[in-house]
């Protein structure tokens, strides 16, 4: 089914229903208009495809090229271009108002690899019960952990309070080439 759709993609050779195209390619030696007949007749003898590129035209532009190589590079151009793309995901870390150095260093070496993959980190302070009266050490847990990576990332986004909930986030900085 997957084959069927490429093919249908592109109209080659007797399946090209306009009765004058552009004919163009590496191997034409006069490029021009031509009847359906000579340029089908040009691609014969070159012992390649006649392959309808630009069906809106007018004259339909046909390249004389062999389309199974054709359909292999269109193929490796999609590869590379899905290759260069990234997907940004976010990390989170979750700290208490009263979090220990020793808990707090750990979850900031973790938040340095995940800024160093090309990550976001979303890092917040949950306040459980009556731990909400602490505010202002969740707010300032949050900055020092914004200052800690402020070589490895940007703040997005300040410390804020929803709910229970204090969160800050922090984007990767674009790595240097």
């Amino acid at each position: 089914m997957a084959k069927e759709n490429q093919q249908n993609e592109h109209r080659i050779n007797r399946a090209i229903r306009a009765p004058f195209v552009r004919v163009t390619g590496d191997n034409v030696d006069k490029p021009g208009v031509y009847s359906i007949r000579e340029a089908l007749d040009i691609a014969e003898q070159l012992e390649m495809d006649l392959v309808e590129i630009v069906p809106t035209a007018d004259p339909p532009v046909c390249k004389v090229i062999d389309y199974q190589k054709f359909l292999y590079q269109q193929k490796r151009k999609q590869k590379e271009l899905q290759s260069k793309t990234h997907t940004m995901t976010i990390k989170e870390l979750r700290f208490g108002p009263q979090t220990d150095d020793h808990d707090y260093n750990f979850k900031l070496n973790h938040a340095k690899r995940f800024l160093d993959e090309g990550n976001k980190v979303k890092a917040y302070v949950f306040f459980k019960g009556r731990s909400i009266v602490y505010k202002e050490q969740g707010e300032i847990l949050l900055l020092k952990l914004a200052n800690d990576l402020e070589e490895y990332g940007k703040i997005d986004q300040m410390p804020k309070l929803e709910g229970k909930k204090m969160q800050i986030v922090i984007s990767p900085k674009p790595k240097k080439k």
